[in-house]
């Protein structure tokens, strides 16, 4: 597969954290790239997709050489919707694609793990990315941002058990070299940032960078089930999520690799340098214009 501008790279889940990140990064270097939404604008190259429509497949596909693949957002068991896709991807030319997966789940596991079989399965040249939890959970509108904007607290059942958070830019950054690289970077590939910390850690460098107290509240697994169902998660979701809890709590996303580094030519962007550029961007954004 060459560099040139003849490849036409589709991005799907493009509207997400890592995938705005891909579109951008692949454009950056002058590519031709193609986004896949359920509600697209036109004018920024998006086609209608969606996976449990197979009419949409055609006119996504259309040209293809390299997919970005992101499952379905939400889905219990999304492999019955994504193998069609990757069946059909593979059918019409693609020889390239890199799959966002996680650090939590392995090859088989329900849900992602069973993307990253198919994958492996279906695909001339793949990748898989395992990245550890996103830096973009502190910010924004997920539910750890809000508690951290509106209580202080970063309510976990993980104990002091770390994780080497990761900037989704630097999961977008491999991905576009694993897609575009003349030498194939195939395989699954752990992502991580430079550190592992707890999330008292976390809450201290939040802490420190906004410059009001956030603390960390541990609960057991039991009491964060409930905490998630009173919220109006489904039981078995909850235990799902507070299962991955668990799993920090045991050590088993203690990590830190250098893959960022070693594929991108930089190093992995650190927690308290993502929050401080982005308080910084925040800070800096302009108001509204006054008459």
């Amino acid at each position: 597969m060459s560099t040139d501008h003849e490849q036409h790279y589709l991005v799907t889940g493009a509207t997400g954290n890592t995938g705005t990140h891909v579109a951008a990064g692949l454009r950056d270097r002058g590519l031709r790239v193609r986004t896949a939404s359920r509600h697209p604008v036109p004018a920024d190259g998006a086609v209608r997709f969606d996976w449990g429509d197979v009419s949409t497949f055609d006119a996504t596909l259309d040209g293809i050489d390299a997919v970005y693949l992101v499952a379905p957002v939400g889905v219990a068991d999304p492999a019955p919707l994504v193998r069609p896709f990757l069946e059909s991807a593979v059918d019409r030319g693609v020889q390239r694609v890199v799959q966002l997966g996680s650090s939590a789940v392995g090859k088989g596991d329900p849900g992602l793990g069973e993307i990253h079989s198919l994958v492996s399965e279906l695909v001339p040249r793949w990748t898989v990315l395992r990245p550890s939890w996103f830096m973009q959970n502190f910010v924004g509108d997920h539910p750890l941002a809000e508690g951290i904007r509106t209580s202080g607290q970063i309510i976990t059942a993980t104990g002091a058990g770390r994780l080497g958070f990761i900037d989704a830019a630097d999961i977008a950054a491999v991905a576009v070299e694993a897609l575009t690289a003349e030498d194939p970077i195939e395989g699954e590939l752990i992502l991580t940032g430079p550190e592992a910390l707890s999330y008292a850690d976390a809450a201290a460098v939040v802490s420190d960078v906004h410059g009001r107290p956030v603390e960390h509240i541990d609960l057991t697994t039991e009491q964060m089930v409930q905490r998630l169902v009173d919220t109006g998660l489904a039981p078995e979701f909850a235990r799902m999520l507070a299962g991955l809890d668990a799993r920090i709590r045991a050590g088993q996303e203690d990590r830190v690799t250098g893959t960022v580094e070693m594929v991108t030519g930089r190093p992995a962007t650190s927690l308290r340098d993502f929050l401080t550029a982005d308080a910084r961007a925040t800070t800096e954004a302009p108001g509204p214009a006054v008459p």
